[in-house]
């Protein structure tokens, strides 16, 4: 078991910027990372299971919910302590830091944003520590891209609802304890429900054979005459930007994710390029590796500068819908290229499970598609800046 030697690249000095919170939070997951992640994560991607062990700590460390207010079992933190801490997990794996952003951003963040308070002081604390896992319903089958086309729908009953459909490629399915489910009404509008594991007709089959984020679990959620009592609707947003409200939580802290990775990439090539002898003399020495490197550090530097901005933008209630999908874009492209560059430094050793970089690579191949794909995101931006709709 190799030691876990990360040090974190900061060309521009942005710990200047951070407040003692800030580091202080950022550290303690680091080296929880360091301690009880980068030890197993090899072993644990390779045979495609999560290791459900570190759950607790991912809660001691307030990866769940962490700007969740303290009076719901949250730690209280900002965006930007949110988006650290995320960093920090995804420099161990994307698929530990998928399963803290779905229970933080898409399943505690509507409770607590759209839910009533009876339904926050149920929910929220035991999810803040880890005792209940949630999972969340958006994407089907055949419909992805455009979620405002799914099918999956609930009837009011008089006492209850009754909920039929299925969601796919949900991230921690196979072991959740609630699932926060969209499903369109008898009049076509857009609701959230909280369904529970003990619900008759709900089941999580879960996926196999992913070459990527093996170390997640991943799986379907199957409502087959569900029935949810009514006091689990989510009463204060309907429509399909209560969904995409949660996505921006989501896809903010994957824009600080991604660096994570990158800077793991990053910091494996640039320590095996100053070791590797070739020629008589380390590989860093020449200049095709160092153009590789300078690249690597300039790109993590902008979107260190990207994320940092963003944070500061939603700390104040001010960070558009198109903001957070320019960053998640921008970030995801900026480490899936780190690591495919670092691959190449490391050459043959590169594909190997002695180093991270190639599940990495894996992994993002994920992260560029989920939370909105690379080209979504793009036109995200095109509707943004020109007022004109390509999705139409």
């Amino acid at each position: 078991m190799k030691p876990d030697l990360f040090e974190a690249p900061d060309y521009y000095n942005l710990d200047d910027l951070l407040s003692e919170e800030h580091k202080l939070v950022r550290d303690a997951a680091r080296e929880w990372v360091k301690r009880d992640v980068s030890p197993i994560i090899e072993e644990y991607a390779q045979k495609a299971e999560f290791p459900t062990q570190i759950i607790n700590g991912l809660a001691e460390i307030g990866a769940f919910g962490p700007y969740i207010p303290e009076e719901y079992g949250g730690a209280g933190l900002d965006q930007i302590s949110y988006g650290l801490i995320m960093q920090e997990i995804e420099r161990g794996d994307s698929g530990v830091r998928s399963t803290a952003s779905v229970q933080s951003s898409l399943v505690m963040y509507p409770i607590w944003k759209y839910g009533s308070e009876e339904q926050r002081q149920k929910y929220l604390p035991k999810l803040a520590s880890g005792e209940w896992m949630g999972s969340f319903g958006l994407t089907e089958p055949d419909h992805g891209s455009n979620p405002g086309g799914m099918t999956t729908n609930f009837k009011d009953m008089g006492d209850h609802y009754l909920l039929n459909g299925a969601k796919l490629w949900i991230s921690n399915s196979p072991f959740c304890d609630i699932a926060v489910v969209w499903a369109k009404n008898e009049e076509g509008r857009i609701h959230g429900l909280i369904v529970e594991r003990d619900m008759e007709g709900f089941s999580t089959p879960e996926t196999h054979n992913k070459w990527s984020l093996r170390a997640s679990a991943t799986g379907e959620l199957i409502f087959q005459d569900v029935k949810v009592p009514k006091e689990n609707l989510l009463p204060n947003k309907s429509g399909l930007g209560a969904p995409l409200g949660c996505l921006d939580s989501a896809r903010y802290g994957i824009s600080w994710g991604a660096i994570g990775a990158a800077m793991d990439c990053y910091d494996t090539a640039l320590r095996y390029a100053k070791e590797r002898i070739q020629f008589g003399k380390p590989i860093a020495a020449f200049q095709l590796q160092q153009k590789k490197l300078a690249e690597m550090i300039t790109e993590i530097t902008k979107a260190q500068l990207l994320a940092f901005r963003l944070g500061q933008l939603k700390n104040d209630n001010k960070a558009t819908s198109a903001q957070i999908s320019m960053a998640k874009r921008n970030n995801v492209e900026m480490a899936i290229n780190i690591a495919r560059e670092a691959r190449q430094i490391l050459g043959g050793m590169g594909i190997t499970g002695e180093y991270s970089i190639m599940r990495h690579m894996m992994n993002l191949e994920s992260v560029i598609t989920y939370e909105g794909t690379h080209d979504i995101h793009l036109l995200i931006t095109g509707l943004d800046i020109t007022g004109l709709n390509a999705f139409k």
